[in-house]
């Protein structure tokens, strides 16, 4: 009989999440899981599978919820243009306010293990590709308002404003000058005129 078991698979994840999004994955030891997660190796291996699987468990609920965020904040505000101003601003503000500057889990993945790990390369461009998705069905909304020439390459444009959604939480890691972020945000935005 295969014993219940005496821990919240989603909170536990939830902590090796905000662990490895802190450590990154070499970085962060099974110890480290262990004590973050206040379970054993057995019931982690039993549960997620090995420290690669946790990861990927831990990414793809990263993914899910940040990609909710961006769906959110383009929702909330009936103006296809202001949305995408307001995701820009929202994401500027908090990473002065994030004392823990640990930037995008995303993004740091595609930096340390993308280049030599097949499974992390395809799922971090999937999670780019589904942004620029989101953003194109805020464009194409904006279209319909006409806030947006019926003419402008809606999907050249959303996936211009993932690629400058990425720079910009890279470059927010080192905490640039916020007048320098603040006149970039502002070109990124002339885009949309």
């Amino acid at each position: 009989m295969v014993r219940p078991r005496e821990f919240q698979e989603d909170k536990a994840l939830e902590k090796a999440m905000h662990l490895f999004w802190a450590k990154g994955y070499e970085a962060t030891s099974l110890s480290d899981l262990t004590s973050s997660m206040g379970i054993q190796k057995p019931s982690i291996y039993a549960a997620f599978g090995d420290k690669k699987d946790l990861f990927e468990a831990a990414l793809r609920k990263y993914i899910h919820e940040h990609a909710s965020f961006i769906r959110r904040q383009l929702q909330s505000v009936s103006s296809a243009k202001e949305a995408i101003r307001s995701l820009f601003e929202e994401i500027t503000r908090q990473s002065y306010e994030d004392d823990r500057n640990r930037g995008c889990f995303c993004i740091n993945t595609m930096v340390e293990l993308a280049p030599h790990e097949p499974r992390f390369e395809v799922l971090t461009r999937e999670h780019q590709l589904y942004l620029s998705v989101i953003f194109l069905e805020t464009i194409e909304r904006g279209k319909k308002s006409g806030e947006f020439q019926p003419g402008v390459n809606a999907k050249a444009l959303a996936n211009t404003l993932v690629v400058s959604l990425i720079g910009l939480t890279v470059m927010m890691k080192s905490r640039p000058d916020r007048g320098f972020v603040n006149q970039s945000v502002e070109t990124i935005l002339s885009l949309l005129d």
